[in-house]
């Protein structure tokens, strides 16, 4: 049983059915393994515990 797991910041509802929809089909084809097989873990991470480039996230302009 493949795992794919995946951390994120805050996504929707849809945002992860897609998410995870995606990443299954495409591991499914690159492996060929079946879709069915797959597990896919979406962690979630509030934007103040998220550094980039040495900034929080939540304080990041862009």
């Amino acid at each position: 049983m493949p795992v794919i797991t995946i951390e994120a910041a805050k996504l929707s509802k849809e945002q992860k059915r897609e998410l995870v929809a995606s990443l299954t089909k495409s591991a499914s084809s690159i492996m060929n393994i079946p879709e069915q097989a797959y597990v896919v873990i979406v962690k979630e991470n509030d934007i103040d515990n998220i550094g980039v480039g040495g900034i929080l996230l939540s304080e990041k302009t862009y």
